[in-house]
């Protein structure tokens, strides 16, 4: 499992190279999906890359962002299967901030047990496998994380650069005094996972895409993604590729969901 953890993070920096040559020119070629959601030539690369590289590597099915229309009745007799989104943060990246990753998890039945999470402009990697932890690897240091235990008496909260809704507004006045950061894409989870948060709350629509391989990386360094029913988040349980509202935290002898 180690030998092809290392493999996809190596795809993944791959892909993030694909990127950064479309981030750094003129021309990003912006379209509007069907969902108004922004689409640009450093997806389209980006994705190229990993699903060469991960046919390459195993015979399990892709399903990534860029190739969403696979039907359930055909998803649903896969137990094992790489899921991808080549660029998350679009929006980030068309800002030019920099906070946008690249997403490889392989799946297995429902649960991400293999995973990177990429950040091409600062060529940081956070890797995670199940039962051997999660890791950051910043300036050639590799080091293992852990998330916040206890939680701080006034948590760090990281919420959407883009997406703040009513709803975790009116979350964040209940939960009281705290500290908010906004960031995008899946670096949310991945602060957490460092401990850099307590709590990120997402009351607000994603796909599934959007959260499996940061979601490794949170419960292998110790923390939880639960629904708000207080169940893990699951993947390719049903036709929706939509992911229920959920939680993201490190410290559970704190109640976050009824805060």
């Amino acid at each position: 499992m180690i030998d092809l953890l290392n493999s996809i993070e190596n795809l993944a920096i791959e892909a993030g190279k694909a990127i950064l040559e479309i981030y750094n020119s003129a021309d990003f070629g912006v379209e509007i999906k069907s969902d108004d959601s922004p689409l640009t030539k450093a997806d389209l690369a980006s994705h190229n890359v990993i699903a060469k590289g991960l046919q390459e590597l195993t015979p399990d099915p892709i399903l990534s962002e860029e190739s969403a229309n696979i039907a359930f009745a055909e998803r649903q007799s896969w137990k094992k299967y790489w899921l991808v989104d080549p660029l998350d943060g679009t929006k980030e990246f068309i800002k030019k901030n920099g906070e946008f990753t690249v997403n490889i998890a392989l799946i297995e039945n429902g649960k991400s047990v293999v995973s990177v999470v990429y950040v091409p402009v600062q060529d940081i990697s956070y890797t995670a496998a199940l039962g051997y932890g999660a890791f950051k690897k910043s300036e050639n240091q590799r080091q293992q994380i852990h998330v916040k235990k206890p939680a701080r008496n006034i948590p760090v909260v990281v919420g959407s650069r883009s997406h703040m809704s009513d709803d975790v507004k009116n979350y964040l006045q209940d939960l009281g005094t705290h500290e908010l950061t906004s960031m995008g894409s899946s670096l949310k989870f991945c602060l957490v996972a460092e401990g850099k948060a307590d709590l990120y709350p997402r009351l607000g629509l994603t796909s599934e895409w959007d959260t499996a391989a940061a979601q490794c990386i949170v419960e292998q360094a110790g923390g939880h993604v639960v629904t708000l029913d207080n169940q893990a988040l699951k993947y390719n349980t049903k036709e929706s590729l939509l992911n229920p509202f959920f939680m993201v935290y490190g410290d559970k002898s704190r109640d976050w969901i009824h805060p």
